[in-house]
């Protein structure tokens, strides 16, 4: 079936969405993460759609043709929240099952324990439970033999620090060619990579993203071909143009609001997931390194009906491996949600 573009505004906020099965299909709502786009679903939207679910896919607030802010405050997962539930009930129907990716996989998760009334079902890709908490909490999982404390204080959660504390600089070292940034990011992972250091923890060290590449960072190296096994030229123009137009401001947002969404956390008594969840491991994703820590302890802790999957992929899984997601997708719904008990 075809993939269709959407948008409705209350009040307070204008969602833009993709869309793809019939109205009347059992809903599924898949949220994005840094620095993507309801695009980044494309693969999931189709497939999901053609088995009769009507999948939707937003541009989450600071992306694409959704409302964009200019506060930090306005990126707070209390905000997010309150977009979800809007855009939950603009189509009338009793639950979803919500899918979440990166940051989006906060989003979904965050949907599960604070209005679990809508939910039916939650699935991450690559991200473990949590409610997007300051940084400061991950640091206890770091692999202290891959990343001495002495000289990598932050482990690969590096690069969040260096948001919360360079905001600016961040902004302005990604602003400074979209289309390179995104080119060099999209990429699926090597294998030979697995149990080696993350370019993420060095991002204070350099001085800033991509200055491993040289002094003036993205604008160091020439023009770099896109790794068509995840994105082709054309969606590449398609995110960078957003981002162009919009800017990092908004994406990088998501980031700085970490006391705040501790708090927003603390309202819920008590951590509990219910119904089916699915956590889905990137094994070569060198930043959340859900396999081999403790990680994911905590979702096992929290979800009382948890499946877990494997996928051989990078942190982009949806995008490099598709067809593998959606068959991991597709049985767990099969099996635990449409045929559970």
């Amino acid at each position: 079936m075809e993939i269709t573009e959407h948008s409705f505004s209350t009040d307070r906020h204008t969602s833009f969405y993709l869309s793809c099965g019939p109205e009347d299909g059992q809903l599924v709502i898949m949220t994005h993460g840094w620095p993507e786009l309801s695009l980044s679903w494309r693969h999931q939207l189709s497939f999901l759609g053609n088995l009769g679910f009507h999948a939707v896919a937003p541009d989450m607030r600071g992306y694409g043709n959704s409302s964009i802010y200019d506060e930090h405050t306005a990126y707070t997962q209390e905000e997010v929240m309150q977009d979800m539930l809007e855009l939950f009930n603009h189509f009338k129907k009793d639950k979803a099952i919500w899918i979440g990716h990166d940051w989006g996989s906060v989003v979904a998760w965050n949907v599960a324990i604070h209005h679990p009334e809508i939910v039916k079902g939650v699935a991450s890709l690559c991200v473990p439970f949590g409610w997007g908490g300051h940084p400061e909490r991950y640091l206890p999982y770091v692999d202290r033999d891959l990343y001495p404390e002495d000289e990598f204080p932050y482990g690969q959660w590096d690069y969040q620090f260096f948001h919360m504390e360079n905001f600016d600089i961040a902004k302005n070292d990604m602003e400074n060619d979209p289309y390179k940034m995104l080119k060099l990011m999209f990429r699926k992972a090597d294998p030979a990579s697995r149990g080696q250091m993350s370019p993420t923890a060095l991002i204070s060290k350099m001085g800033g993203w991509f200055k491993i590449l040289g002094p003036d960072g993205l604008n160091s190296i020439g023009d770099v071909e896109p790794d068509t096994d995840v994105v082709t030229e054309e969606e590449i123009k398609v995110f960078g143009d957003h981002l162009v137009q919009n800017g990092f401001f908004g994406p990088n947002s998501w980031y700085v609001n970490g006391h705040a969404n501790d708090k927003f956390a603390k309202v819920i008594d008590r951590f509990e997931i219910p119904f089916p969840a699915l956590l889905i491991h990137a094994e070569l994703d060198a930043v959340l390194d859900t396999k081999t820590s403790k990680m994911t302890n905590l979702t096992r802790a929290v979800c009382t009906d948890l499946t877990e999957k494997s996928i051989v992929s990078g942190h982009w899984m949806a995008q490099e491996k598709p067809n593998e997601v959606n068959q991991v997708i597709s049985n767990w719904i099969d099996g635990k949600i449409l045929l559970g008990p």
